[in-house]
């Protein structure tokens, strides 16, 4: 049993039992990691269980790691039963193995502005290049070439893929997120989440099939694009910094980089996954349109001033009423 924190090997005890091998007995490489019996359910194992930290004292071999995944090998062993100077009983010796995905940090620690956010990570001989683009349009042929500026409700598209080496194994997007800070983790000002373990968390959110605009999925190449609808926060600044980690998988490991969007508590379980790579893109810029300054000046500033040339006039009607009434007293009197 490959645990998050723990490598477990259990067999049932009648095994042992019909080779004649006592529980004490029983250790892996380093005698003092002793086997354990435990009953589950009414059956009796004897079983070995470690921490992943207790993983070399206790005799584990060397990790194994290639570009996606990392493997932890350990035996466990019996004593030989001697009696006199012969051995008549077998030795145990039961190897496992526990392979876990070989998920890095890749973070920058400021905002690119603009273009791209890219890291490179070195595992063993190989190299990869991560890269976080936005494109100008759905067809994703030309990324932005300087800070983007964009409308309030307009189509953000992201890309997130592998340039190097191309094509080599999956890419799915955890968690992304838009922040007022280029620090992805402050407590500082207001978050937005747009996507959640791999699941949309903003509705205006969709993820696109190559170019073709069509939809998408998350998890299923080496490149994965998905837009939103562009947003502002509610207080100063209104500046976006956009921020996603990546999982890697092996070209036929589907079932890791296929997102499970049905089961909420499946998805609040791993959100925010400290071991995640992590990219950030930013500052994206708010552009207010024309329109919005047109409609301050019909509502604000026309109003105000047919208020002022209104009463101008009326003005000028009081007093000419009055230098009327005047001439017209000074008449009757002559």
């Amino acid at each position: 049993m490959c645990g998050r924190d723990y490598i477990t090997v259990r067999a049932l005890e009648d095994f042992f039992m019909y080779h004649n091998v006592p529980l004490e007995s029983l250790h892996l490489s380093n005698k003092s990691c002793r086997a354990q019996r435990e009953v589950i359910h009414g059956v009796p194992y004897y079983m070995s269980r470690i921490t992943k930290e207790k993983y070399l004292a206790c005799g584990g071999k060397q990790l194994e790691k290639n570009f996606t995944h990392i493997s932890y090998s350990l035996s466990l062993l019996s004593d030989p039963q001697v009696t006199g100077n012969i051995i008549r009983n077998p030795v145990i010796k039961i190897d496992y193995k526990c392979i876990y995905p070989y998920i890095r940090r890749v973070s920058l620690p400021f905002p690119v502005i603009p273009f791209s956010s890219e890291a490179v990570i070195r595992v063993d001989e190989l190299d990869a290049t991560i890269e976080l683009m936005l494109y100008t349009d759905q067809s994703y042929s030309k990324a932005y070439s300087s800070s983007p500026t964009i409308e309030l409700r307009d189509k953000v598209y992201v890309e997130v893929t592998v340039t190097e080496p191309a094509d080599f194994f999956l890419v799915r997007i955890n968690e992304c997120w838009a922040t007022q800070s280029s620090q992805p983790r402050t407590a500082e000002g207001l978050v937005h989440t747009l996507l959640m373990n791999g699941c949309v968390n903003d509705q205006t959110v969709v993820f696109l099939n190559g170019s073709t605009g069509q939809p998408g999925r998350n998890g299923d190449s080496s490149t994965v694009r998905y837009s939103f609808d562009m947003f502002r926060f509610t207080s100063t600044p209104h500046d976006l910094y956009l921020h996603c980690t990546v999982q890697l998988c092996e070209p036929d490991d589907h079932v890791s980089c296929t997102p499970n969007c049905k089961s909420i508590a499946k998805r609040e379980a791993v959100r925010a996954d400290p071991a995640l790579g992590l990219l950030s893109y930013g500052p994206i810029r708010i552009e207010m349109p024309d329109g919005a300054q047109s409609s301050v000046l019909m509502t604000v500033v026309l109003p105000v001033a047919a208020v002022w040339t209104v009463g101008f006039f009326l003005i000028i009607l009081i007093t000419m009423a009055k230098a009327g009434s005047r001439r017209l007293a000074q008449t009757e009197e002559h």
